[in-house]
């Protein structure tokens, strides 16, 4: 998977907030601590330090949405990085994202605070964002 196929999926994928760019992910992907997992369909970025990995991001092009991909996605990186010693995942999620917010509630994750307007969209007011938490084992 190529930066340039992680910025046409995520561009798809992000339309109420500003998706990430090529370069943006390029950079990611240099960065010996952040990690990808998955596919042009479906994909995930996950940065490890020390026994904490966090979500960077997660997406699935609209047209393979609802097919259990980003579900695999994040059971692989979940197994992935225990073997590296990860033993705490977060992640931080748009609260009027509710279909994201089942999947990681689906995979252990539970709310554990609140960013307040974190996320700003373009053609409304900004939305907070929720901090959800898991064990890794």
């Amino acid at each position: 998977m190529t930066a340039d196929q992680m910025a046409v999926t995520h561009a798809a994928a992000f339309t109420q907030s500003r998706p990430w760019s090529r370069d943006e992910f390029a950079s990611l992907l240099a960065d010996p601590a952040c990690h990808a997992f998955g596919d042009a369909r479906a994909f995930a970025v996950v940065r490890l330090v020390l026994d904490e990995v966090e979500l960077l991001t997660l997406a699935t092009h609209p047209d393979h949405q609802r097919q259990g991909l980003a579900r695999q996605v994040m059971q692989s990186w979940h197994a992935a990085l225990v073997e590296h010693g990860a033993t705490r995942a977060f992640l931080e999620v748009a609260a009027d994202n509710i279909p994201a917010q089942t999947l990681y509630q689906a995979q252990g994750y539970a709310i554990q605070g609140r960013r307040k307007g974190y996320y700003r969209r373009e053609d409304g007011p900004s939305v907070d964002a929720l901090i959800m938490v898991r064990a890794l084992s």
